[in-house]
């Protein structure tokens, strides 16, 4: 660099200095054709037809280089030679000073050598002035011709013979400028089909020739399958104290800093449960590096097919952006239909990419799926309470005049990822704006929110039963009321003992809890479920057995797969009745039966000890559970069949305010004369309701009566008249 040498003011000025480097390159080749005329004048008439001697004894004239040695060409190629020492002086002084010249930024991002430099300015020149068209089709001697062929580019890229034949590689297919799209060959329609290579078209990339001039808009065939996330906008952040986003960033940082030489690309397996933030975690890393996050979803890799460019594209476009990658949905890469999809991620992230993150829900077993790059699991789990705790209060600022308090009650309640947090808030405070009369929020608008984005997926494998009992339907002895009271405590106070008081760490396996409801049917197991559900505010599932079981082997264990992932993140609890269906005892192997049978035990065996939720089992056949699940079972409550004081209760408790009863009715006689269960009192007062409505509109001992006898047919016990119903008085 010359002391003379000033910096470029900017990319424009510098590439008007390159068109005039390739203005002085076309005046020199055209001197070069010009001297070649003198020597065979009639030759351009004359060698369409035939070839004379005059042009042979040229031909042979011309020294091995193919240079002509004449003063008509010493001064065109003496003033590019002082041209092109201007121009790399006042590169290097640009770039001390930070201005931006495009050409050479893209060059050091793909590799590019001086020869493939000049290539790209051949194709670019007609992009910005349109003379290029006509002198483009001068030196190729064909108005038609106005696109630069590939003899043309290594014509003007290349001083001698031999540089052209070497140069002939880097425009061949394995090299960078094709390879990453960069030129693109076009078939002349004009030429033969057995014409050399050399009569090939070349254009530049709508892309490229947009980055040259400083438009660094993401390429236009990426839109609607990417999105470019800038790290000044980068929000949703999640909080500084989150182990993943720590070791994200660490991990992130360490990259960057480390010599391009020798970097090999970092990609990054972020899995976890929808929702739980590890988007975030990538723009958090993406902004605290200052680089910006080029996403796309790995369902659009696969729509858009095997032989798409769109992967090559993508990543491309993230070299350009010099941006992290972010994936989202990449366990669907580990499927067989994705494979070429996967062969193409692997070739474009060695290639182009310095960092990747890859996001899914399960695990990525296979660790070699990237050979020539550092692969990372990163486990992002649900945010422990304090975290959530942070993550409510953040969200509710502004919302309530107590924000922490309600934080930290909605943290313990809610086990939420933190997009879902966010979304619970919004669809509280929208569904409360919607309401004809203005009101403030409350506390139970957010619980109902969040009870309604916890099950959506649950809601596809079980029966959502909504709680509408509390202790007052419940009729059962006081020492089981109390021990179902336990119960709830241990769901509320779960994160105290755990957590705060570490226990959790004292226990290798899941920390959820368990209880085994038994008895005879009829005696208020499902019932007990629904005030639990409402006690504690969270939703009921019933599992639907006949989505479960399956006659394929394998199957009913990746459908109980499913719901137990799905009831982790669901804040609900699992009902599972008729639960000796499926926690039966195993069995004496003695066919292949058995033994699958087996293996369905020992894989719900497994599951009850790894489940971190609230587990309800029910069954009318205790003696038909297998004992293994009795032992890792924390509750187990006994209902009992109801005695006549309690049968009396039933049957007061099952008459809501509004229905019409008759005075006559004696409840005390009925729980006497009729031993059965709350279950089938239930059906009792259903059906006396229904022939009330039809003969009177009143509930009377009759209705009554002819109901009992409905029920007792039913369920095959011998019906006989009451012997008196003197009895039967007054309430």
């Amino acid at each position: 660099m010359t002391a003379a040498a000033r910096p470029y003011r900017d990319n424009f000025e510098y590439l008007r200095d390159e068109l005039r480097r390739l203005d002085l390159l076309i005046g020199l080749r055209v001197a070069e054709l010009t001297l070649r005329n003198q020597f065979m004048p009639e030759a351009q008439l004359a060698r369409t037809v035939y070839i004379t001697a005059d042009e042979v004894q040229w031909l042979l004239s011309v020294d091995d280089n193919g240079a002509y040695d004449s003063a008509a060409v010493q001064e065109p190629r003496a003033g590019l030679n002082r041209l092109s020492a201007d121009i790399e002086a006042r590169i290097k002084r640009s770039l001390v000073d930070g201005v931006h010249l495009a050409l050479p930024v893209l060059s050091e991002l793909f590799g590019l050598s001086p020869v493939e430099q000049r290539a790209v300015i051949v194709c670019l020149a007609p992009e910005l002035r349109s003379k290029y068209d006509r002198l483009y089709a001068y030196l190729q001697d064909d108005i038609t011709r106005k696109r630069a062929s590939v003899d043309l580019v290594l014509q003007l890229a290349c001083d001698t013979e031999a540089e052209r034949w070497r140069a002939r590689a880097l425009l061949a297919e394995p090299a960078p400028l094709l390879r990453a799209g960069l030129l693109q060959k076009i078939a002349d329609p004009q030429s033969p089909s057995g014409s050399s290579g050399l009569a090939e078209f070349l254009a530049l990339d709508s892309r490229v020739c947009q980055f040259l001039l400083g438009d660094n808009n993401v390429d236009a065939r990426l839109a609607g399958w990417t999105r470019l996330h800038q790290p000044q906008s980068a929000g949703g952040v999640p909080a500084p104290d989150s182990a993943a986003a720590g070791k994200v960033r660490r991990l992130a940082e360490r990259q960057l800093k480390s010599e391009s030489a020798n970097r090999r690309s970092l990609v990054l397996y972020l899995h976890g449960p929808a929702g739980v933030g590890k988007r975030d975690i990538a723009l958090s890393a993406c902004r605290h590096l200052g680089v910006p996050l080029l996403e796309i979803d790995a369902d659009g890799l696969l729509a858009a097919g095997p032989e798409a460019k769109l992967c090559r594209l993508v990543f491309r476009e993230s070299l350009l952006q010099q941006a992290a990658v972010y994936l989202a949905g990449a366990d669907a890469l580990q499927q067989d239909a994705a494979r070429s999809i996967l062969r193409s991620l692997q070739a474009a992230v060695a290639e182009y990419s310095w960092m990747v993150f890859l996001s899914g829900e399960s695990s990525w077993p296979a660790t070699d799926t990237f050979p020539s790059c550092v692969f990372q699991p990163v486990d992002v789990p649900i945010p422990d309470v304090p975290t959530r705790t942070a993550m409510w209060q953040r969200s509710l600022t502004g919302l309530t005049p107590d924000p922490k308090a309600w934080a930290t009650q909605l943290a313990n309640a809610f086990q939420l990822t933190p997009e879902r947090i966010r979304a619970a808030v919004d669809r509280a405070d929208s569904s409360r704006r919607m309401e004809p009369e203005p009101r403030p929020l409350t506390l139970a608008d957010i619980a109902a929110a969040c009870r309604q984005l916890s099950n959506q997926e649950l809601g596809k494998l079980a029966v959502k039963i909504e709680p509408q009992c509390g202790w007052a339907d419940l009729v059962l002895p006081s020492e089981k009321l109390a021990l179902l009271r336990e119960i709830c405590n241990q769901i509320r106070h779960h994160h105290r003992v755990y957590d705060s008081w570490g226990f959790g760490a004292k226990h290798s396996r899941g920390t959820g809890l368990s209880v085994l409801f038994s008895g005879p049917p009829g005696t208020g197991k499902t019932l007990a479920a629904e005030v639990l559900a409402k006690e504690v505010g969270l939703t009921l599932y019933k599992i639907d057995l006949s989505n479960v079981v399956s006659k394929y082997i394998g199957e009913t264990e990746k459908n109980l797969a499913r719901i137990f992932a799905e009831a982790e993140t669901s804040n609900s609890i699992l009902f599972f009745d008729e639960a000796d269906a499926l926690f039966g005892k195993r069995t004496e192997v003695s066919n292949a039966h058995d033994r699958y049978a087996n293996i369905e035990t020992s894989y719900l065996l497994q599951k009850m000890e790894e489940q971190d939720g609230v587990v309800i089992l029910a069954t009318n056949l205790r003696h038909n559970m297998d004992e293994a699940f009795t032992r890792r079972i924390r509750f187990i409550v006994e209902f009992p069949f109801p005695e006549a004081d309690s049968r009396m209760r039933i049957w007061e408790t099952l008459f809501p305010p509004a229905a019409p009863v008759s005075d006559e009715i004696d409840f005390a006689y009925l729980a006497r004369e009729f031993a059965v269960a709350g279950g089938s009192i239930k059906n009792i007062v259903l059906n006396a309701a229904f022939l009330a409505a039809a003969n009177g509109g009143t509930i009377g001992t009759r209705q009554i009566l002819q109901g009992t006898r409905r029920e007792y047919e039913k369920i095959g016990k011998l019906w006989s008249e009451p012997s008196s119903t003197s009895e039967s008085g007054s309430r």
